[in-house]
């Protein structure tokens, strides 16, 4: 059995770059975990402040109700300030990330791709290579970064930001359970052509199909492999 944890900015990521392979790996016996870090929902308001507890409440909730669609054996809250985390201290958010492995052991971890716009996602993979430094007894064999619709793509950038898919795992079985787990999300799902729209979810895992001759696909970067 293969443990694996996905570790994720925001409530839904864990679900938009990686549910049908999530999915494949719970189908095959593994063992799957996700942390998810921000809170997601209050950088809506103007402030921290503004937003209701509820709100935050029935994201989590929604989360939850995802999570056992795709078949996450647990998913963690840390609960930090959305869309903020430049204003958290990196060592704090190491250090969480730092328990959560420790006690889940995984084999394997996805998280952000270090290019995205969204500056959660940045300081997530930076923070998850810091904690995972191959020192020790560390139970890291494999690091891949996801792509997540509506952030990965809005950075126009170049070279060596942008992101470089090399590894590409067929979910042409599995799609349909990432719709159902994304459709759990009610507050953040968008109508088409937005990237977060049911619609486009399965126009992007088939334009990666094209790439490797499968019908739909999610591709990862490689970040590190130990053998």
């Amino acid at each position: 059995m293969i443990k694996v944890l996905v570790i994720a900015a925001h409530p839904d990521d864990e679900v938009l770059g990686l549910g049908g392979t999530i999915k494949k790996h719970v189908n095959q016996g593994d063992l799957v975990r996700c942390l998810i870090l921000g809170e997601g929902v209050t950088s809506r308001k103007s402030s921290c402040e503004d937003a209701q507890k509820a709100a935050v409440d029935s994201l989590h909730k929604h989360a939850i109700q995802s999570a056992k669609t795709i078949g996450y054996e647990k998913i963690f809250f840390a609960n930090l300030p959305d869309n903020r985390f430049d204003s958290v201290n990196l060592l704090d958010i190491i250090k969480i990330i730092e328990e959560y492995v420790e006690v889940v052991r995984p084999d394997i971890i996805y998280t952000h791709h270090y290019g995205d716009l969204n500056i959660d996602h940045r300081v997530t993979f930076e923070a998850v290579l810091t904690a995972c430094r191959p020192v020790g007894d560390d139970s890291v064999k494999e690091i891949y970064s996801f792509e997540t619709p509506s952030s990965t793509e809005w950075n126009f950038k170049y070279g060596e930001s942008s992101f470089k898919p090399n590894v590409f795992v067929d979910v042409t079985d599995t799609i349909d359970d990432k719709l159902k787990a994304i459709s759990c999300y009610k507050s953040e799902l968008r109508e088409y052509p937005h990237p977060r729209s049911l619609e486009a979810l399965k126009i992007i895992a088939a334009k990666w199909g094209t790439v490797i001759g499968k019908k739909y696909v999610e591709a990862f970067e490689l970040i590190r492999k130990v053998r």
